[in-house]
């Protein structure tokens, strides 16, 4: 790869703020000190919104989203839920499943309040959550994680009964605890419409005082919350999409945390800077994949997107982030039931770096002269990065990106608009290995030029059918290890067809403030967490 680490440097911005940095720190506070305030920036230019159901949300969002709503269940603070016994109450205080894992019940926990006098949480509101998800009428986010319920029904005031089509012993991982379906006041949404978007009411530990496009989202203690009041009584959400402006209020002191630049860089050039400061990041991170349209030509060719596979170098892309970066072999992350590794694959599935190879599968296809491929990416430093030395390397291999940055949240949107060629995806998965498949590969999950559709950027499952019947398999099948093999065989599947490359696995890093203490260890999980045990210290 001949692009230089400084290369990558100037084109994501970084070598600006970490030059600014060392000019600032000298003179600049070392961190704020108000007690009353935790404030953490995140890497977007402003707010969506804060209905966890709206399309379009970007990462800053679903941190808010996050202190303001509660799930059925939940996972441990800072780490993934593996195994169902490490589920933890939330809404709901006890459920049960059914033998053949078709049926769910769960109690709701009664006193459960809602935020501004709303009232108690009942199973209407749960009903009418999952039901919106339900409703093939509404565009809602993640639609397709939760097909596989048939019924959403209130047995009584205080006890929701779900029904499955297929079993899903993982059913708290794969729908009752994800973000999606935090619980909505039905009173609330019925009345504000469009304007619960920004004006919305949940259960979590806290509530919304302020939204603000410019100013970010301003939060304050919850005191009813079931669980107590969080530590710190206000929490501020602010956006800072420009990398120096973030790195340099934290420096400051303006903001206690800041969402971390996922670019070669920028933690070791923090680490001489502000040595004090506590990285937070989680493992595996977000999946990293880069979705090929197969609607467009020259995509359309297995030969072409062979030749982008053999000139693409995950391992020389993951070494360049320095240790918060691993290779992906398939479509699931190395960690988590139902990888494959390289070595247990067949040699022509493998797909070792061989440019000189991907340019005798072009002149195959009928490109001797190699390919142009128009495509954009987000100007954002972890997709930035990571497509710029796609780009770099599969120059190589006869293959030019021509390529666009554009504004983090332009880039979901018009990827939702199905625009992209070649679509960069970023997102943290559960170790639920059917969800991560489903909702980039599943015919269900198709994008639409309408953006009606949902994250299968590639149009697989409709170009290229066969994915959806081993999804099914493997949702039918109630034993672990055997719906794991099909899950593999899926995997296996994908590699042969190309439409979705893994390309590397990436740790979501939080700078923090030493004198903040978050009450708790980031190990895994989503690309957010709770902030309710979050104090200063000093």
């Amino acid at each position: 790869m001949s692009v230089t680490r400084r290369e990558f440097l100037v084109q994501t911005g970084l070598v600006t703020a970490v030059a600014a940095l060392g000019s600032s720190v000298a003179s600049a506070p070392s961190f704020a000190a108000d007690g009353d305030t935790i404030t953490i920036a995140l890497a977007a230019r402003g707010p969506v919104g804060l209905n966890p159901q709206q399309t379009g949300l970007n990462g800053g969002d679903n941190w808010a989203i996050d202190q303001m709503y509660d799930t059925l269940v939940k996972a441990p603070d800072g780490r993934w839920a593996v195994k169902p016994e490490e589920f933890l109450p939330g809404i709901a205080e006890s459920w049960e499943s059914s033998a053949d894992a078709k049926i769910w019940t769960y109690k709701i926990r009664r006193g459960v309040k809602f935020h501004k006098g709303y009232g108690e949480v009942t199973a209407d509101d749960v009903v009418f959550t999952f039901g919106r998800q339900l409703d093939p009428k509404l565009p809602t986010a993640n639609k397709v994680f939760y097909s596989n319920i048939v019924a959403c029904e209130a047995v009584d005031p205080m006890t929701v009964r779900f029904t499955l089509k297929s079993p899903d012993p993982l059913f708290n991982g794969s729908c009752a605890s994800t973000l999606s379906v935090s619980i909505l006041c039905k009173k609330a949404f019925e009345e504000r419409g469009d304007g619960y978007n920004t004006d919305p009411i949940g259960t979590g530990p806290y509530q919304v005082k302020s939204f603000s496009q410019t100013d970010g989202i301003q939060f304050v203690a919850f005191p009813d919350h079931f669980e107590g009041p969080p530590v710190t009584p206000n929490l501020q959400v602010t956006y800072i999409a420009d990398t120096t402006a973030r790195t340099l209020a934290f420096a400051s002191g303006q903001v206690d945390m800041i969402e971390g630049v996922r670019a070669p860089g920028w933690i070791d050039s923090m680490k001489q800077r502000l040595p004090q400061t506590i990285f937070d990041a989680t493992a595996p991170g977000s999946h990293n994949t880069l979705n090929i349209n197969l609607t467009r030509k020259p995509l359309d060719n297995l030969k072409v997107r062979q030749a982008i596979r053999y000139g693409i170098d995950n391992t020389a892309i993951a070494t360049a982030f320095n240790g918060i970066a691993a290779p992906m072999v398939g479509v699931i992350a190395s960690q988590f039931a139902g990888s494959v590794k390289v070595d247990d694959l067949p040699p022509e599935l493998q797909y070792k770096p061989d440019p000189e190879k991907a340019k005798a599968l072009l002149a195959e296809a009928g490109y001797p002269d190699g390919v142009t491929i128009p495509c954009y990416v987000s100007q954002r430093e972890d997709y930035a990065s990571i497509m710029l030395m796609i780009q770099e390397q599969l120059r190589g291999a006869n293959i030019k990106l021509d390529l666009s940055m554009i504004d983090h949240n332009a880039f979901h949107a018009d990827n939702r608009l199905d625009k992209n060629s070649l679509a960069l995806y970023s997102s943290s998965f559960p170790p639920v290995p059917t969800l991560t498949l489903s909702s980039q590969l599943a015919a269900a999950a198709e994008v639409k030029a309408d953006g009606k559709g949902q994250g299968n950027y590639s149009h697989y499952g409709v170009a290229i059918p066969g994915i959806d019947d081993l999804l099914a398999q493997a949702q039918n099948e109630p034993d672990f290890d055997k719906r794991i093999a099909i899950i593999q065989a899926a995997e296996k599947k994908v590699l042969a067809d190309l439409p979705l490359l893994g390309i590397i696995t990436l740790s979501y890093v939080i700078a923090r403030n030493p004198r903040i203490d978050i009450g708790y260890k980031v190990a895994s999980g989503p690309a957010y967490w709770s902030l309710a045990k979050a104090k200063r210290i000093a």
